[in-house]
């Protein structure tokens, strides 16, 4: 999951400054993202599981197909977001596209709930198509509601970012509990009632909102032809979702994640291409955008690691782990909420850990800590490997391994995620901020497709392969990490004139 940087000690405020210094409407965000967070990833905690079930009524695919869908899943939600913000701005504003986009994700999570064979295509296509509306322009409300910006803007974007992590924690222990004790179909359903309840409250409390967020951003008002486009976006998506529904087209999910892989590693070349030639960018801004593209590569690389927590690793904790605490056996998905958990307790730790480290002119510069992210990932599956080998005797590994796992990753997140978005918006030359933006989410998209390719690599074959699975995790982690590092000078002098 994405984090905002944490802010300096100064940023609440004077000593002792109270939430009640913050607006109003803050508080409605915090929930409406929440239970969002809390829908998102307790069904994500399901999903591998119940597509490669085919005991207790899960869909019985294979580990590659599985994962595949995972990925495309997974990177669909990022790349949604890039037209839904487009909506937000030209057509509904974005407090309306909140409500629409939570109402689509609570369809979606009850299509999941009922669902019967292709119909569970549909369900994960309403979930990306709300989610693309609602997380991006949830977002952008917070930072309407400090139009003064500053050191109060950053604390009300931590403690909007606590909600992302109480609900990405709270949701895979409800859903999992559910779906993997129960039913599947009751898990897929706890994560629609959490939707629900953050639209309840959304439409309760938007009054503390003002007018942050409730017209579009373009000053203009839509033109028709807007309106014609979305019609026309939208009805192709329902053209095509209901073609494969009837059978009439039929997808490879391997062969699409493959080709849709192809297919944005070509959009970024093409794009980064055209910046250095064609965009009329002096040798200045030439450079900074060559170091966004250094970061992307990074970016993408991490993010291909870090999302195995939901496919392969989702797998080794429900076949090769112990689980039997006593005569309870814990749900597979429980170790989802490890993350999101951790992020929380080590983040003041770790921002407390720079700000001490800048008082001794200490303070590692971005590519270095973008390199000690993929260091400290590859280290992580280091682990699991060893977790793999474990399995590989034929005994159950001991959740020790997945939580040291998950706590090495973790702190790789908050070396490289916190300062990503930052340093785009530093580097990027100013005419063209929105653009780069699309670009960086692009690089997670690719990440989440990377994820699902490796991941069916990793858990299809036998338990005596997958600790050389992992280990190939690492020496692309580290290789990287390495590289960066090597690196981090000429790196600096590019970046020159940054702050």
């Amino acid at each position: 999951m994405q984090i905002v940087p944490q802010p300096s000690p100064q940023a609440s405020g004077t000593p002792g400054a109270r939430p009640a210094g913050h607006p109003r409407g803050l508080y409605t965000l915090f929930l409406t993202e929440m239970w969002e967070r809390f829908s998102y990833y307790g069904m994500r905690a399901l999903l591998v599981l119940f597509m490669v079930d085919s005991v207790r009524g899960g869909l019985g695919m294979t580990d590659e197909v599985a994962t595949a869908i995972y990925g495309l899943y997974t990177a669909a939600v990022y790349l949604a977001a890039l037209p839904g913000g487009w909506v937000a701005d030209r057509l509904l504003g974005a407090q309306r596209s909140v409500w629409y986009g939570g109402m689509v994700i609570a369809a979606g999570q009850f299509t999941l709930a009922f669902s019967q064979g292709a119909t569970f295509y549909l369900g994960l296509v309403l979930v990306v198509l709300g989610t693309g509306l609602l997380k991006p322009n949830v977002s952008a409300i917070v930072g309407e509601l400090y139009p003064e910006g500053g050191a109060r803007r950053d604390a009300g974007f931590t403690i909007f970012y606590m909600g992302i992590n109480l609900g990405a924690a709270l949701g895979p222990l409800l859903s999992s509990a559910l779906g993997e004790k129960l039913n599947w179909h009751y898990g897929f359903a706890a994560a629609g009632v959490g939707m629900v309840l953050g639209l309840v409250q959304f439409r309760w409390t938007a009054r503390h909102l003002g007018q942050a967020g409730l017209h579009p951003g373009h000053g203009e008002g839509a033109a028709p032809k807007d309106w014609l486009l979305l019609a026309g976006l939208v009805g192709a998506i329902i053209l095509a979702t209901t073609l494969v529904w009837a059978g009439v087209i039929r997808v490879n999910p391997v062969s699409l994640a493959r080709g849709t892989t192809y297919l944005i590693v070509g959009v970024a070349l093409v794009y980064f291409t055209c910046a250095f030639l064609f965009f009329g960018l002096d040798q200045t801004e030439k450079k900074r955008v060559a170091v966004i593209a250094v970061l992307f590569v990074a970016s993408a690389v991490f993010w291909s690691g870090f999302e195995q927590a939901g496919s392969s690793m989702n797998l080794f904790a429900e076949r090769y782990t112990q689980r039997v605490l006593l005569s309870f056996v814990i749900p597979a998905g429980w170790f989802q909420s490890l993350g999101p958990v951790f992020i929380i307790t080590l983040a003041p730790i770790m921002a407390a850990l720079w700000l001490a480290l800048a008082r001794r002119n200490l303070d590692p510069s971005l590519p270095v800590k973008f390199a000690w992210g993929l260091v400290l990932l590859g280290v992580g599956f280091l682990v699991m490997a060893g977790a793999a080998t474990v399995a590989a005797t034929g005994r159950k590994a001991w959740p020790s391994w997945l939580i040291l796992t998950f706590l090495i990753h973790s702190f790789g997140e908050l070396c490289l995620s916190p300062v990503g978005l930052s340093s785009v918006t530093k580097l990027a030359p100013r005419r063209l901020v929105g653009q780069m933006m699309g670009i960086w989410f692009l690089a997670t998209s690719l990440g989440n497709l990377i994820a699902g390719r490796v991941a069916g690599g990793v858990s299809a074959e036998a338990a005596s392969q997958m600790s050389g699975r992992y280990l190939q995790i690492v020496f692309m982690t580290l290789g990287t990490g390495v590289l960066l590092l090597l690196l981090a000078r000429p790196i600096k002098t590019l970046m020159r004139g940054v702050t």
